[in-house]
């Protein structure tokens, strides 16, 4: 049994309610994308203070990239902007923050592809909260992914177990709290193994209007939430 001080070790996100949030506003779709993604740069922040080791972010589902060209570009030259402005900033060495960019990458821009690698190997050796952004993802592509690397290494008698498939998932550590704004209560193939025994906060709150105290009613849900592993 937790106390009501506790709070998860691993969060996801999922940041639903961009273009709507644009919508409502008479703005293109992808504006809200760019609001959203300096709201991340908050939720980061929050998580920071409360102590919370590592967030995993549904940025880009492989959904999304079936989208119409135009929006894909603008989407790209959001993207791109905010790594190019993580690269520049302090905070990640100051607050040593690791970043890792997870996902199918096939078709994403070679500059982003570069952009990625490049900081995840000066973020390397941070350890002291991990940050993982999944793009071109779904959780069906890492469970087949994981499966199909299990099998690479089989030899004999070796069987397909639980640490097997924890070895080679993209993100290895259980889920303990997902919050998904923007008023759908669903996974959307978003971690599945991983989530497995997560608590759910959902929100009607569209991802751009997402604040510290809904954040901080997220916390409060999951500390005054008795955790049953099974049914």
């Amino acid at each position: 049994m937790r106390t009501k001080k506790s709070v998860p070790k691993h969060v996801a996100v999922i940041l639903d309610g961009n273009r709507r949030w644009a919508t409502n506003r008479k703005m293109k779709p992808w504006e809200g994308h760019r609001v959203g993604a300096d709201r991340f740069d908050d939720f980061v922040g929050w998580c920071k203070d409360a102590g919370i080791k590592q967030i995993s972010a549904y940025v880009l589902s492989s959904e999304n990239l079936k989208r119409s060209r135009t929006e894909i570009r603008e989407l790209m030259r959001i993207f791109m902007d905010k790594l190019v402005e993580w690269d520049k900033s302090e905070k990640l060495k100051k607050y040593q923050i690791r970043l890792n960019f997870l996902g199918n990458l096939v078709g994403f821009p070679s500059d982003a592809v570069k952009m990625m690698a490049k900081l995840m190997k000066k973020t390397a050796k941070f350890g002291k909260m991990i940050v993982n952004i999944l793009v071109g993802y779904s959780g069906k592509y890492e469970l087949i992914n994981a499966f199909n690397s299990i099998m690479k290494s089989m030899s004999g008698g070796i069987k397909i177990t639980e640490s097997a498939i924890n070895r080679s998932l993209l993100v290895k550590t259980p889920v303990d709290l997902v919050i998904r704004t923007g008023g759908h209560s669903r996974l959307s193939n978003f971690l599945l193994w991983q989530s497995a025994y997560a608590e759910m906060y959902t929100t009607n709150v569209l991802w751009p209007d997402f604040t510290k105290r809904e954040f901080n009613k997220s916390i409060s849900f999951f500390s005054n939430t008795q955790r049953n592993f099974g049914v």
